[in-house]
Formats: C-alpha cells, structure tokens, sequence
C-alpha cells in the first residue's frame, strides 16, 4: 500500500526538524567552546600582568610612596562630606565588598552594551587604586583581570580606611594635580580642611573625568557633576534632600579666584 503523501510531507519536515536541532546544539557547543577558550586566555594574560606587577612593587612599597609625598593628608584631616561624596558617588558599597563588586560590573556591562562602547567601568574604589598604581589605564580585559586580582590583595593587606585615604591621596584631578591636596590648593587656594560643603562635594566629582570636569576648564560642567553627585549622595542617604539642595544653592556661579 502505497504511503499517503502527507505522510510523506510530515515525515521530511520531521527529519529536517532534527537536523535543524542538531546544527543549532553543535553551533551553541561551538560558540560556548570558544567562549570558555576566550575567557581562560584573558585569565591567563590577566594573572600574568598581575604577578609582573607583584614582582615590580609591593602593595606595601605602594602605600609607602603615596604616603611620602609632602601633600600627603590624612583621612581624619577631610571633611566627612567629602569622603560620603566620594563614596556615593564611586563606589556606594564601598564597606560591603571585599574589592569587587558584582552588581555595579553587571550593571557597568549591561550599560556598555546598550551603548555599544565602554561609558561605564563599574570599577570599586579598590580597583581604581589597583590600576592607577599598579597597571596602565588601557581598555582591555587583561587588564581588568589583573586589576581585580591585585584589588583583592590591597583588601586583604590593608583596612577600609587606609584604601580610601590612599585613594583620594592618588586620583587625578585633571591640570597636572594628583591627590586631594594638590588639587585644593591649585583650583581654591586652600587646604583640604578648610573646603567648604559645595567645594567638598565638587572636588568629589571632578575624578570621574578630570578633562571635563576641572573647574578650572569649565566651571558649569563641574557644577553640573556636582549636582550628579549630590542626588548619589541622597540616594544613598549620606545627605537629606534638604542639606544637598542647600548645598547646590550656596556654590557660586564661576570658580572664586
């Protein structure tokens, strides 16, 4: 008896069913191959990156030379605004994480693939440390690697703290200031104690991109900077909504001289 043609039509679709399946499991085993391939190679060059830098200095031989600049300040020496600014605003779990936060690199990484570029780093205060003293700022996933290895070192090695001082000792301020000291007396002649709530809160936005936002460079993207980091601020509740509109109102239209 001759097999009904439906049957038949069934039968090859059935067929080129499975085949179907079959190159989409081989193609998804190849693409997850690879990917697991790429990721043990940026390992690799990552934790080779790390030891050359362990070999070259020490996170001690680190602190130390931070520590013997003439405009080195101590942490109980900044305003407290200053330091809830700086966290707020560059890495609000600061105190919760051991040098590596999951949820700001996921969210960092979901932002930069929307974009199409890199616009977010996602990086802790303890990873910034790590690259700015240890390794180069280019782009690349090694990189990375290398900075968080090294940044679960300085945790382990050093206190909260003394990252954070060593930290806002170290950033770049843009106009040739490195460290908190330098870049007080350079954009408004005076210690870092002596900074009032708005130049505390200014400064504490101005290393996210020192180029942009030097006050000294333009005064009203620094300004707008600060008030970004006034709403992290309240966000994060380090500040009331009250105390940070208080502070925009009282910052003045251009840099005093």
């Amino acid at each position: 008896m001759r097999r009904p043609a439906y049957t038949n039509d069934i039968s090859k679709k059935s067929g080129c069913g499975r085949v179907l399946r079959k190159l989409v499991k081989r193609l998804l085993i190849l693409l997850l191959s690879c990917l697991a391939a790429a990721c043990v190679s940026f390992g690799m060059r990552g934790y080779a990156l790390y030891c050359q830098a362990c070999e070259r200095e020490s996170i001690a031989q680190m602190a130390e030379g931070i520590r013997s600049s003439s405009a080195f300040v101590e942490l109980e020496d900044l305003p407290q605004v200053y330091l809830d600014a700086v966290v707020s605003v560059e890495d609000h779990r600061f105190y919760r994480h051991s040098g590596f936060d999951v949820l700001a690199t996921a969210r960092a990484l979901c932002n930069d693939i929307r974009a199409g570029a890199i616009v977010e780093g996602g990086s802790t205060i303890t990873q910034q440390l790590a690259k700015n003293e240890f390794f180069t700022q280019e782009q690349v996933v090694e990189r990375k690697v290398a900075e968080v290895l090294m940044a679960f070192d300085i945790e382990r090695q050093l206190g909260k703290e003394e990252i954070l001082e060593l930290y806002v000792n170290s950033i770049y301020f843009g106009d040739g200031y490195y460290g908190l000291a330098s870049a007080c007396a350079g954009y408004l002649g005076k210690a870092p104690a002596d900074m009032a709530a708005w130049e505390s809160v200014l400064l504490a936005g101005v290393p996210n991109a020192p180029s942009v936002y030097a006050p000294t460079q333009n005064f009203d993207l620094a300004c707008q900077r600060q008030r970004q980091v006034l709403a992290r601020m309240v966000k994060y509740e380090t500040l009331a909504q009250s105390e940070a509109d208080a502070i925009a109102a009282q910052t003045p239209a251009s840099l005093p001289r």
